[in-house]
């Protein structure tokens, strides 16, 4: 994600939100926040640098009216008329605090911040941030006192770690536009920030495509192939790692290719297919069958994609490249497999 170079803020406002299921406020600053520029830096890098994924979404609603979806009322609002960030940052955070129902969810401070002419993939764009911060650390303040030292602890946030952060960058409007979104969510606080508040969806869109079909080709291998057909573990991590090479090595998926290259038995791609067409039929989901290749996505499919054979607890065996170097067999000791290899280390 490449934002930061180049923008900077020009409007933020910041309010308290808490937890009205405790019984806290709402607390709605009347004014934007005035800060110098050295503090201004220090926001900007607070605020952007935890955007590093190229994992994109979009605003949604339930019947595909957008404006039923307030988060995005509110922000084209303000990407309309920029002067406005104050007004619906009000509305943005009375949103929040709606969304607050279950005593596990902290309060915080709720900031609404404009950005101008930073770079999202090399085009110049206007973006909205909208960041909470929930979790307080302690530090400590030294201080000279006549002759001596003296040393205060108190509590502020650290600006290395963003608790809740949702950066909305102004195109692709009719379709809810291009969102990023950070989220350190505890187990308690649930889908809060990102399903409550935000109302998000993945964009179907390289990153997507490339990372579905890597998990659910892996989720076929790993689970369906060997309920359909007599593979070895050794078989199916070949598989795995045929189709890593694929993704690593090829700029563009193309599903007949894929098919040819990595499946290659007939048997084998049409169960993948009819595995497929029941998986996203179930999920209520697409996957293009032709796209661009998102390195991002192979990367961190990449971390999935353990061709590991575990017997019992006595071995472990990583298959890295050819399947011809490993046989399986059986004798009188029991089952067992035969490695070949030319070089030891």
């Amino acid at each position: 994600m490449q934002y930061f170079e180049g923008s900077a803020i020009s409007h933020i406002c910041v309010h308290k939100v808490g937890n009205q299921s405790e019984d806290e406020y709402l607390t709605i600053s009347k004014k934007e926040l005035a800060v110098d520029d050295t503090v201004k830096e220090l926001l900007t890098r607070y605020f952007l640098n935890p955007f590093k994924s190229e994992e994109y979404f979009q605003f949604f609603s339930d019947n595909e009216d957008l404006h039923r979806n307030e988060v995005w009322t509110y922000v084209s609002a303000i990407f309309d008329r920029p002067e406005q960030t104050l007004a619906q940052s009000k509305n943005l955070a009375q949103h929040l605090y709606n969304q607050g129902t279950l005593p596990e969810i902290k309060g915080g401070e709720f900031y609404v911040v404009y950005f101008k002419e930073g770079l999202l993939n090399g085009e110049t764009v206007d973006a909205i941030g909208l960041f909470k911060s929930e979790n307080k650390e302690p530090f400590l303040k030294v201080f000279p006192m006549d002759e001596h030292f003296e040393v205060e602890s108190e509590e502020g946030i650290n600006v290395n770690k963003l608790d809740k952060g949702c950066m909305i960058f102004n195109t692709d409007k009719e379709n809810g536009y291009i969102v990023s979104v950070v989220d350190g969510k505890s187990k308690a606080d649930g889908r809060y920030w990102t399903d409550a508040f935000l109302r998000i969806r993945q964009r179907q869109d390289q990153y997507y495509n490339t990372e579905s079909t890597m998990a659910l080709y892996k989720t076929y291998v790993t689970d369906r192939l060997p309920e359909e057909y007599n593979v070895t573990r050794a078989d199916q991590a070949d598989l795995l790692n045929r189709s890593l090479q694929f993704f690593k090595e090829k700029q563009h998926f193309d599903k007949e290719t894929f098919n040819s290259e990595v499946l290659g038995h007939k048997e084998y791609i049409e169960s993948f297919d009819r595995y497929k067409q029941h998986y996203t039929a179930e999920h209520d989901m697409e996957i293009a069958e032709n796209f661009s290749i998102s390195p991002a996505a192979v990367k961190r499919q990449n971390r999935a994609y353990k061709s590991v054979i575990k017997l019992d607890k006595n071995f472990h065996i990583y298959i890295h490249g050819d399947r011809n170097m490993i046989e399986h067999g059986e004798d009188d000791k029991g089952r067992f497999y035969k490695l070949y290899f030319h070089n030891e280390e």
